[in-house]
């Protein structure tokens, strides 16, 4: 835990996607959302959206490995971690749609023991032979967290991670067009 902790602030002084803002920040709730151009068209981005065990950075595990994520990508299923004496749940699938829509509840890394309400939102569009992929994470929770003073750090950190999985699939795309 202290080391994901000390990765979670430490991607606050990392740049995050060009296309990313806080919708809201309030003590008791924050809205962030980041936009993604993917050079692959949804059904691309999407195979590499449910596979967090190849782009998922390891600094944010529990266990240190990527290798050790997974997501099974229907409603119920887990997005957790596991490895040798230990596992995680870092996500529950509650709506998923092939190719558009992801949508998990669960708060990432120090945000778990929280015990905040999180729900993060991927959406894959196509556009302009490839795909926008527009990820949302709204947190709620008692105004004494205060949540608007996270925000710049959770903003960071989920333009890191998704930032990964939008160079991973663009990289599967150009790929695919090869």
């Amino acid at each position: 835990m202290k080391q994901t902790l000390i990765a979670f602030c430490a991607a606050a002084i990392l740049p995050g996607p060009a296309l990313s803002s806080v919708r809201h920040a309030a003590p008791d709730g924050v809205l962030i959302e980041h936009r993604y151009a993917i050079a692959a068209p949804p059904d691309e981005a999407w195979q590499a959206l449910v596979h967090p065990e190849l782009w998922w950075p390891e600094d944010h595990t529990w266990s240190g490995a990527r290798a050790n994520m997974r997501l099974a990508p229907a409603a119920g299923g887990c997005f957790c971690e596991s490895w040798e004496g230990g596992s995680a749940e870092h996500a529950r699938v509650v709506m998923a749609m092939d190719g558009k829509l992801l949508r998990l509840r669960g708060g990432f890394g120090p945000l778990q023991e929280m015990a905040v309400a999180a729900v993060l939102t991927v959406t894959l569009e196509s556009k302009d032979g490839g795909t926008e992929a527009v990820v949302t994470y709204r947190i709620s929770g008692d105004a004494a967290h205060k949540l608007d003073q996270l925000v710049s750090v959770v903003d960071q950190v989920i333009g890191q991670q998704f930032g990964a999985f939008a160079a991973h699939a663009g990289e599967m795309g150009r790929m695919a067009g090869k």
